[in-house]
């Protein structure tokens, strides 16, 4: 009989079988095996979250500002004209191909299946097929009477392999097409949304409706900003959630905190879930006047809690979401070589943008002075910086970077990026250099 072993039955006897068991968990083997197998079942329940969890937010979406009766229309015992499947991908939702039940799917086909009646809206719903957006049923399945959202509802869009917005799932690409304003617009009820802004439902609709396809305010509950300084909207675009793994800080003006940090924000705050959510940075009246108003940094536990126990498999989850790699094709090759010794070198990208996670490790925040750009969206976020964006998949520029680069879209493309610092850093790129590099950002 080994020491180790002698030692272990000793313990046993004096501190009981209860010890027993803390001392399988914490044996090499034992615990090796149990770290596995929790590994695994985060990344089972993280996907179901992501994909199918409203936590909580039909309460709002559905109970406070009866978006389902908009949904619905009057025809069907709702309110207005309901919102066809036609209308509902005009708006940017995505339907999950796999889920659509198999008869409906040829009946799109064939043309029988009339894609401007709210009806077959509610049967997609039913059938779960409409990405980021839960139904709620009466008992005898004729009726909507709630309508909840997923995480999903932005960060997942669909490959179009079975018609426009009508596909296979892919998660963590962010849904550019998707007009989240026009949405809260059409709800029946904005109440909710003038008391806590203090403004008139024609100002929410304004402030909204300016949001357009693929973008999204998370600061306008805090700080009642619609509008930047120049007249145009103060929504950002929706950001990948995929290839966050190694990166620090989230969103684009990073100050906010991590990627668990912004899942608790969005499920308590944006989606309005059911939790708990605390930062006594929104306290800050002169700053978070909506927030501090509405006590948002405070946000206490009414009835069960579906967030906070949700969070650490949501969080491993994305964090397992890889970048998609460049199809074959979509850069040259001899070209993105000399580009990369371009960026590692002479063109300074990679003191910022460290491969090969593509932004600095630790503390990678800049202030607006320093990249070059006004700091108005800098200055709604705590610390006032902007994040080192982590440079992921820049290659498409047909879903994941639709609408521009950057925070707001400012710059159309690539070029315009490149075209910005060789003048802000006086890198006195030539074209060719300009190309190369560009075809190394679209390699990576």
């Amino acid at each position: 009989m080994s020491n180790r072993t002698a030692l272990a039955i000793g313990l046993v006897s004096i501190l009981g079988t209860g010890a027993a068991s803390l001392l399988a968990q914490t044996s090499g083997k034992s615990f090796e095996d149990m770290s596995d197998s929790f590994a695994k079942k985060l990344l089972k329940d993280g996907k179901e979250i992501f994909r199918h969890d409203t936590l909580g937010s039909e309460a709002f979406w559905g109970g406070t500002l009866k978006l389902h009766q908009a949904i619905m229309g009057e025809k069907l015992g709702g309110v207005g004209p309901g919102i066809s499947p036609k209308k509902a991908l005009e708006l940017g939702l995505k339907v999950d191909v796999d889920a659509v039940p198999k008869e409906v799917a040829e009946g799109i086909n064939a043309g029988k299946v009339d894609l401007t009646d709210p009806a077959n809206t509610l049967a997609l719903l039913k059938a779960e097929a409409v990405i980021g957006v839960k139904g709620f049923f009466s008992d005898d399945g004729k009726t909507l009477t709630g309508v909840g959202i997923q995480c999903s509802l932005c960060h997942s869009t669909v490959d179009d392999a079975f018609a426009p917005g009508i596909g296979h799932r892919l998660d963590g690409w962010p849904n550019r097409d998707l007009n989240v304003g026009a949405i809260i617009a059409a709800a029946p009820d904005l109440s909710a949304l003038t008391d806590m802004l203090q403004i008139s439902e024609a100002e929410v609709k304004k402030a909204v409706e300016a949001w357009g396809p693929g973008k999204f305010d998370a600061e306008l509950n805090l700080d009642g900003k619609a509008f930047r300084p120049d007249g145009k909207t103060a929504a950002t675009l929706n950001p990948p959630a995929f290839g966050l793994a190694g990166v620090n800080n989230h969103t684009w003006t990073g100050a906010w905190g991590t990627v668990s940090y912004w899942n608790a924000y969005v499920g308590n705050l944006e989606m309005h879930g059911q939790g708990v959510f605390f930062d006594p940075r929104l306290d800050d009246a002169e700053k978070y006047p909506v927030a501090a108003r509405t006590k948002q940094g405070h946000k206490e536990k009414q009835g069960k809690d579906l967030i906070t126990a949700k969070l650490p498999a949501l969080h491993f989850y994305q964090l397992s979401l890889p970048t998609p790699t460049p199809p074959n094709g979509s850069f040259d090759e001899a070209k993105a070589r000399k580009g990369e010794v371009l960026f590692n070198e002479k063109a300074k990208c990679a003191s910022c943008h460290v491969p090969p996670i593509f932004t600095e490790p630790g503390w990678n925040l800049h202030t607006a002075e320093e990249i070059g750009i006004d700091d108005f969206q800098a200055m709604r976020s705590p610390d006032g910086r902007y994040r080192t964006a982590p440079l992921r998949a820049l290659w498409d520029t047909e879903k994941i970077h639709k609408g521009g680069f950057y925070h707001d879209g400012r710059f159309a493309t690539l070029k315009d990026v490149v075209d910005h610092y060789n003048s802000h850093f006086d890198l006195q790129l030539s074209d060719d250099e300009k190309t190369a590099l560009i075809e190394y950002l679209k390699s990576i």
